[in-house]
């Protein structure tokens, strides 16, 4: 699993900032998971993104190096960025969870 990106504390929930070490604990593991399911869905956007087979029968790829590395690093780029900006809320209803069960 990929570490997660300094998050921005602005970016945190106010019961995450002012709560105690396990709840920011809790809270980053809630954020890595999240972070994993936008990597998974970054790679499958990207994949949908990738040129049509230009019909002599090999799948197009990139025609160098550089556009084959980018087109590699994207999703998790995407994914890392949007996680360091707080991401799509869905930590704080797995942090719910996790709160509730400890």
């Amino acid at each position: 699993m990929t570490a997660l990106p300094p998050i921005d504390q602005a970016a945190l929930p106010a019961e995450i900032r002012s709560g105690s070490a396990k709840d920011k604990q809790n809270y980053q593991a809630a954020l890595g998971f999240e972070r994993m399911l936008l990597g998974e869905l970054t790679k499958a956007m990207a994949d949908t993104a990738k040129p049509i087979d230009g019909g002599d029968g090999d799948d197009a790829q990139p025609s160098d190096a550089a556009s084959s590395m980018y087109m590699q690093m994207l999703p998790d780029q995407l994914a890392d960025a949007v996680t360091k900006s707080g991401g799509l809320g869905l930590a704080e209803s797995f942090y719910s969870s996790i709160k509730e069960r400890s």
